[in-house]
């Protein structure tokens, strides 16, 4: 009698089936998956782009507005991936459901643990392209986007730059002996950087020059600036830019260019008088003021006492800071526009001077479990599929995913302001909704199976 391999055949047969239904849900979930991303991405580009219309000027034209438009697209493409993840599942495991397909799957044994697991692998496709998106695209198109259009900063509570605070610089070869250097040697300036590029170069550059009585004593502009590594090493130090050695806290030195300073004097009055030729107004001491004043004869003359401004051009200057060229291009930038290694970078530094910046934690956090926030929304809309919405058709399974996943990004906005207001930890704002969601698709299933 011959051997018997029937339960060997089966057995591979088993194997092979599995293989061919395996590969089919997941093309049906992948394609179905990219075609609701695609739709929802080009979607929003559209809504952008008549958006930006409404702002059509010479300035900024309809091509400008494209341009923008084609920058921001990698940032809507990653927002809407979540959401599109969760309606591709929907639509792919929707059209299975009403051909019956399902069905024979589960007569022929298979789990509903085993088909959502087999969900979930086209779902790390936009997993990976949503970290490699947030990683090295979108700091490099929203800056590109930004320069384009610059992101509205009217709002009181958007603090944009990198501010610092510091003693302004004494003149070469002054000395601290008399009164004047000592309340020189104590006034303090304010710097304000808006850009900052990863090679060192800076943007324009605003100080404020205040004395040692916290006055106003005058506001200088400039349009850009380079770092020189040479002036940090003391090669080549200009004597304009020479500061107290005493001061080791700026070690950085940047050269600046086309510089506009408004000085504002310390006493001054305007004088205007018909008996002067018809001169401007000159600036006067207190001493000259009334001379004039005193041997005016009868003509009418007009003495008010008021600060004057006197503007001075210069083509370069130097500012010092307490931080290297890299930690001033994270302290530039919007917590939205750096990557997740630049977030991070952030964070340490922070951490090293004492403080923490709650906006750049959040945004950290959301970057990095942003792919549990895709796989948590898949098992959501595998629950509405064999769960309770079973019965239902596929309309209304596809109308509660896209109510479910734009449900879902409020709340996590919500969770976002909710830790920037209260300080609570940002780690845990941003799990709870990835957490509440995961938990509500398993439980549903779970009641089904």
């Amino acid at each position: 009698m011959k051997p018997r391999h029937t339960d060997h055949s089966d057995a591979s047969k088993d194997i092979r089936s599995g293989r061919i239904i395996s590969r089919y849900v997941k093309k049906n979930a992948l394609f179905a998956m990219l075609f609701a991303v695609l739709g929802l991405w080009a979607l929003q580009m559209v809504f952008a782009y008549l958006a930006e219309l409404e702002d059509i000027s010479d300035a900024y034209t309809y091509v400008d507005a494209l341009t923008y438009i084609f920058y921001r697209s990698p940032y809507f493409l990653q927002q809407f991936m979540p959401t599109g993840a969760l309606l591709g599942a929907v639509v792919g495991l929707g059209l299975l459901a009403n051909n019956s397909e399902l069905i024979v799957m589960r007569a022929a044994g298979l789990s509903i643990y085993r088909i959502v697991g087999w969900v979930l692998q086209p779902a790390f496709i936009f997993v990976i392209l949503a970290l490699l998106i947030n990683q090295f695209i979108l700091p490099q198109s929203n800056v590109k986007a930004s320069q384009i259009r610059k992101p509205d900063t009217a709002l009181l509570a958007s603090v944009n730059g990198y501010w610092t605070l510091q003693n302004a610089p004494t003149e070469a070869g002054s000395t601290t002996d008399n009164k004047e250097s000592l309340a020189s040697a104590q006034a303090h300036n304010i710097i304000f950087i808006d850009y900052a590029d990863a090679n060192g170069n800076i943007g324009e550059v605003k100080r404020w020059h205040l004395d040692a009585d916290n006055n106003l004593t005058a506001v200088s502009k400039a349009t850009g600036g380079t770092y020189v590594p040479s002036l940090q090493q003391g090669q080549d130090k200009p004597v304009v830019a020479a500061q107290d050695q005493s001061d080791s806290l700026a070690n950085y030195q940047w050269q600046l260019d086309n510089v506009t300073t408004l000085k504002v004097a310390d006493k001054a009055a305007i004088l205007e008088s018909d008996t002067l030729g018809n001169q401007p107004a000159a600036q006067l001491t207190d001493t000259q003021a009334t001379s004039v004043d005193s041997d005016q004869s009868g003509q009418a003359m007009a003495l008010t006492s008021q600060p004057l401004v006197a503007k001075q051009a210069e083509s370069t200057d130097v500012i010092n800071l307490p931080i290297s060229p890299s930690s001033v291009y994270l302290l530039t930038r919007r917590a939205e526009d750096l990557s997740l290694t630049q977030l991070y970078e952030h964070k340490r530094f922070n951490a090293s001077q004492g403080t923490r910046s709650l906006e750049h934690e959040v945004a950290f956090w959301q970057k990095l479990l942003s792919p549990f926030s895709v796989l948590s929304l898949v098992i959501v809309a595998c629950s509405f599929v064999f769960g309770s919405l079973r019965t239902h058709s596929l309309g209304l399974r596809i109308v509660v995913a896209i109510i479910f996943g734009l449900l879902f990004s409020y709340i996590q906005d919500l969770t976002s302001f909710v830790s920037l207001a209260t300080g609570a930890p940002p780690l845990l704002m941003v799990l709870l909704p990835i957490i509440g969601s995961g938990l509500l698709g398993f439980y549903l299933i779970r009641r089904q199976g």
